[in-house]
């Protein structure tokens, strides 16, 4: 399927019908959050150290669950409310868009790529002691995706200024490459969210043909079509050698 992204809109409307996939997963993120509040320094609070992405964990005791649960795992209220808000705001038209499945085959695809990314970044700058949280690397994928498929909507930056989604996106996606070269730490992994944006953009670049390889799809259809004509004129062959077998 194409899509065309020069005059692509959408209506957001909060009032309508809330997708399966973004309830969900709001549902799911506030509930393992009051778990963890409710849990707090008790023995079972513990066990929410293990969900976190922790490098040395991945690549030395292949901890590798931790490349998604720690996308439903947040540090505070504000971290939640942020994450939640935006997933809100920018998933319900996607999910509208892609259908339940894809959303989330995309959703889960952009946060556990940013987890490796933070991986990876941290075993080569020998980081070993950080831990993750937070479904931020996803969420910024959701972003380059709605900037990616509805550049011209206006949004409100900050709440306050209209711009066009593909110019917020870019303001965004530079803030957090300046950010993650600051000397200044932050505690906010700038890594997971570029790489978020950066597994996002790889995988709209297949799924969206038209935005660089426009025969991409149309020639897998035609391999396909083709090896499935091969298999049929196998079957033919040897239907008709078995049939002449047994002619009288």
């Amino acid at each position: 399927m194409r899509y065309s992204t020069r005059y692509r809109y959408t209506s957001f409307d909060p009032s309508g019908y809330l997708p399966t996939g973004v309830k969900w997963l709001l549902i799911s993120n506030v509930a393992v959050f009051l778990l963890m509040y409710l849990a707090g320094r008790s023995s079972f609070g513990q066990v929410f150290s293990l969900l976190a992405l922790a490098p040395v964990a991945v690549v030395y005791h292949l901890a590798v669950w931790q490349l998604a649960t720690y996308l439903f795992l947040h540090a505070g209220i504000w971290h939640l409310l942020v994450n939640m808000f935006t997933l809100w705001m920018f998933g319900i038209s996607l999910e509208r868009e892609w259908g339940t499945r894809r959303f989330l085959k995309y959703y889960f695809l952009c946060g556990v790529g940013a987890g490796v990314c933070d991986v990876v970044v941290s075993a080569l700058v020998g980081n070993w002691g950080t831990r993750t949280v937070g479904a931020s690397g996803a969420i910024y994928g959701l972003l380059l995706a709605f900037g990616v498929l509805y550049p011209n909507q206006t949004i409100f930056f900050n709440f306050l200024f209209p711009i066009k989604a593909k110019y917020f996106v870019m303001i965004y996606g530079a803030i957090e490459l300046l950010s993650a070269f600051s000397a200044n730490a932050s505690g906010v992994s700038n890594i997971a969210h570029l790489g978020g944006m950066l597994f996002g953009y790889a995988y709209l670049k297949l799924r969206l043909p038209d935005l660089r390889f426009p025969g991409l799809r149309q020639q897998f259809q035609e391999w396909k079509l083709q090896r499935a004509k091969r298999k049929f004129q196998v079957y033919l062959r040897k239907h008709d050698s078995n049939r002449d077998r047994w002619v009288n």
